[in-house]
């Protein structure tokens, strides 16, 4: 009884702390409308006045996948589905490590390996995997839509990062990591990779808040 308590205890924070990241990022929009979010990364809200904001919106997102494996890990059974866990575990290093160290640091990259590939590859694990649970069959649809959902999300931003890289090059403007970035985006270059940062971002947390959400449903019916 005291497992199923504290299980729904984790889930709950899930859904809290993802909440609040989403909130510190909304905010940033406004109190920091200089970035465009069109063509600006979320990291780069550090170079303006507002970066604790921005360190506490990774500090929940982190703590929301924490929280999750948490949740999980007595939840699932299989070997891969461990490994799932495992993945979002390491998600979590990497989205604490990127509220520790900006994009000026030279471990943002790390943080950027660590937190970003690894979720969706633990997502499908994990969900291909509770999906064959009784209790949770009827959840088929949101957890797959989800979970596909993370993947997609990166592809796209992979997609939109080189289409502005290459159209940079093209322009003469130097990119890479510790260098500022650009004011503005010159005529031609297709810049909306901001858009599909922010994309990806909702997309994992959209997953973490799905299984928390699912496991306290079923919770309730038993």
């Amino acid at each position: 009884m005291d497992n199923l308590t504290n299980k729904t205890i984790y889930a709950k924070l899930v859904i809290a702390s993802a909440v609040i990241s989403l909130l510190c990022l909304l905010t940033l929009h406004f109190v920091s409308h200089e970035f465009a979010p069109a063509w600006h990364m979320v990291s780069e809200y550090a170079l303006g006045d507002y970066k604790w904001l921005l360190t506490l919106f990774f500090v929940f997102w982190g703590c929301s996948s924490l929280f999750l494996t948490f949740l999980l890990w007595s939840t699932v059974t299989t070997t891969w589905a461990k490994l799932g866990v495992l993945l979002i575990f390491v998600s979590f290093v990497g989205q604490e490590m990127g509220g520790l160290f900006d994009l000026k640091h030279k471990l943002h990259g790390l943080a950027f390996l660590l937190g970003i590939p690894s979720l969706p590859l633990g997502a499908l694990l994990i969900s291909y995997h509770l999906v064959k649970k009784e209790n949770w069959k009827k959840y088929k649809s949101p957890m797959l839509f989800s979970a596909h959902f993370t993947w997609i999300s990166l592809v796209l931003m992979a997609v939109f990062m080189m289409l502005m890289i290459s159209g940079f090059q093209k322009a003469g403007i130097p990119m890479g990591q510790g260098v500022e970035p650009p004011k503005s985006v010159p005529d031609g270059v297709i810049a909306l990779h901001g858009y599909a940062n922010r994309i990806l971002i909702f997309s994992y947390i959209y997953w973490l808040v799905v299984i928390a959400k699912t496991y306290l449903k079923i919770e309730t019916k038993n």
